[in-house]
């Protein structure tokens, strides 16, 4: 699916649920990594994350144009447009807009976890840390030597 096509869906959403018209710009925006879209304040711009449309298929992309729908036409009259506003939830019931879209990323496939492993010069203690340490800074905890790194691996 095209920009294009993305917009025309856009204002025939706006129209057909809101019975209003859509006058700005919506467009795909592959940066997005864990929303299904967003609604720009400043340029009144609503962007999608096209795995919402490769994943998930029209339904959800629906769904999700819809509840960036909500907060534009609300923001657009004034009213309460953020998640914690009873406007914005209202709007979304009567819409039968979803509040949450499906999750876009599978955090355990393809994820590469980093193990680091630490040993001290004096007392040979080993310390094993997800995050990397900068050794100039950190010490031994028992006996205030050196940390030296000894290995780093990679779990999946």
């Amino acid at each position: 699916m095209t920009d294009e096509k993305l917009r025309e869906l856009v204002c025939d959403v706006s129209i057909k649920i809101f019975g209003k018209d859509f006058q700005h710009e919506a467009y795909f925006n592959s940066r997005l990594r864990t929303t299904g879209g967003r609604y720009m304040l400043r340029t009144h711009h609503i962007e999608v994350n096209p795995l919402v449309f490769e994943k998930h298929g029209m339904d959800e992309l629906i769904g999700v144009i819809k509840h960036e729908l909500c907060h534009y036409h609300l923001h657009i009259e004034g009213k309460g447009y953020k998640h914690r506003d009873a406007d914005f939830r209202e709007l979304l019931k009567r819409t039968k807009s979803p509040r949450f879209c499906s999750t876009l990323v599978d955090k355990k496939k393809g994820q590469i976890n980093k193990t680091y492993t630490y040993q001290c010069i004096k007392c040979s203690l080993e310390y094993n840390r997800k995050i990397r340490l900068n050794t100039n800074k950190y010490r031994c905890g028992k006996c205030l030597g050196d940390l030296l790194l000894v290995s780093l691996r990679n779990i999946k």
